[in-house]
């Protein structure tokens, strides 16, 4: 990180911090984001352009920087994550305000459509409230991926694009300098862990259907960030292997400390049966010897079912800070 009074922003790429990217500037042209990827041949479009190289970019610095770190160990919160937790606190009071319906239906209680346009209403001033003042313009671009994250109103789902969502807001933050280098384990470790609360919360209280899930050969019905960042947070870790993630003692013993056990741990309140049987990629992951392959290997399956997949990308929205544009050489 650079000497100096200014903390640099998010480099968006495994870099030397020298090589960091300046914010936007004041005068930038902020658009409402749109969809950009209707067909299939649209998705080399996608995966050539500067959102995919900054979203990408993005997932990766803070998997580096979690690397070997447990949730409780200490880090800076600056005033933009505090607001950041702020809002997720406000998410989650609204659905303690918007109890389930009666309904003969078991999933998709309609009740969620009610928290969700309460959402829709709200969310720009929420994001307002987060960013600088000379930002202010940026609020309605940013809005539309909080709108994004939470799942889809009409079929009352959620899956990895609305995670996905997240993450993009979060990047857009750091495109903008409201986040900065220094945020990068409170981004993971208190304002992404939050918002996985909040989602947890929401598929509970709503009974939401997982989005385009693969059953039990999907890694899980609704994240896979949290696997991705959850397994950096084990590399090297002296004691706790792959194998030992399946023994429900060793996950309520060390959940508080590491995200891929609060995973698990979901999983196990949320599922019955043998865990063979219900999360047989998870269970088939413990058989992998060291949590670095792990690692690799959730990197590599997210761009191959998450970022490759024209059901999942169709749904994703381009503006000036995710730009469709193609990376400039």
């Amino acid at each position: 990180m650079k000497k100096g009074n200014s903390v640099p922003v998010f480099p968006f790429r495994c870099s030397s911090p020298e090589d960091d990217t300046p914010p936007i500037p004041v005068c930038q042209n902020f658009m409402v984001p749109k969809k950009e990827i209707s067909m299939f041949p649209d998705m080399g479009k996608w995966k050539r352009s500067q959102a995919y190289a900054d979203y990408m970019g993005f997932i990766l610095t803070l998997n580096e920087g979690v690397k070997g770190k447990k949730l409780t160990c200490e880090y800076k919160v600056s005033e933009t994550i505090e607001k950041l937790l702020v809002l997720l606190g406000t998410l989650d009071r609204w659905i303690d305000e918007t109890p389930p319906e009666d309904q003969p239906s078991r999933f998709g209680n309609k009740a969620y459509r009610t928290w969700y346009a309460k959402l829709d209403q709200e969310a720009e001033g929420l994001v307002a409230a987060v960013i600088p003042e000379d930002k202010a313009a940026a609020a309605p671009e940013i809005a539309v991926y909080l709108k994004e994250a939470v799942g889809n109103s009409t079929r009352i789902d959620y899956g990895t694009g609305h995670e996905a969502a997240f993450a993009i807001f979060l990047c857009c933050l750091c495109k903008i300098g409201a986040l900065r280098v220094d945020d990068q384990l409170a981004i993971i470790f208190k304002v992404f862990d939050r918002y996985l609360e909040v989602m947890r919360k929401l598929q509970k209280t709503y009974r939401m259907e997982p989005a385009g899930s693969q059953g039990v050969w999907g890694l899980d019905d609704f994240q896979f960030l949290p696997f991705i960042w959850g397994s950096s947070q084990f590399v090297d870790h002296p004691t706790l292997e792959p194998k030992h993630f399946v023994d429900e003692k060793v996950v309520n013993e060390n959940h508080h400390d590491y995200m891929f056990l609060e995973c698990i741990k979901f999983i196990n309140e949320m599922k019955t049966g043998p865990f063979a049987e219900h999360s047989n990629q998870l269970w088939n992951i413990s058989a992998v010897p060291t949590w670095s392959k792990v690692n690799q290997g959730l990197i590599r399956m997210y761009k191959a079912e998450c970022l490759e997949k024209f059901p999942v990308i169709q749904h994703f929205k381009f503006g000036s800070l995710i730009s469709i544009q193609p990376v400039k050489p």
